[in-house]
């Protein structure tokens, strides 16, 4: 499953990596944050989304499928469900393979975020930027 949702799934890489830290994001999770933020802008992701993310803004320069792809993650995390007009945008982008790849691709980092925190797994200390806190 994690070779699948890492390196075969529909989407591109840039948008894989968006998702992933998406999910670091919700989770303030800093050591998936870490390792993801290189490969993210190496796929071509905005470093300007990443410093939006960092502070925990809504990015503001996406493109239109990196905006499907936070509106739906965001509304998965935030309300627990999804409206009809962001998941018809997203299968009208992505398909419904997409649109399972983005749910699975959160949900096995999640799971990694979840288990990166219950082990206190710190990121060295180096010039990748840290996630700020979020209120809570």
């Amino acid at each position: 499953m994690s070779d699948y949702l890492r390196w075969n799934t529909s989407l591109p890489a840039r948008l894989s990596e968006f998702t992933i830290l998406i999910g670091a994001r919700h989770w303030s999770q800093q050591y998936e944050w870490h390792q993801h933020y290189p490969l993210a802008l190496k796929a071509g992701l905005n470093k300007n989304i990443l410093d939006d993310m960092i502070e925990g803004r809504r990015p503001s320069k996406m493109m239109e499928d990196e905006t499907i792809v936070y509106d739906l993650a965001t509304q998965l995390y935030r309300d627990k469900s999804v409206s009809d007009e962001v998941f018809n945008a997203a299968v009208a982008k992505f398909s419904e393979r997409g649109v399972l790849d983005i749910v699975g691709i959160l949900g096995y980092y999640d799971f990694v975020a979840m288990t990166l925190i219950m082990s206190k797994v710190e990121p060295p200390m180096d010039d990748i930027p840290r996630l700020k806190s979020l209120s809570k």
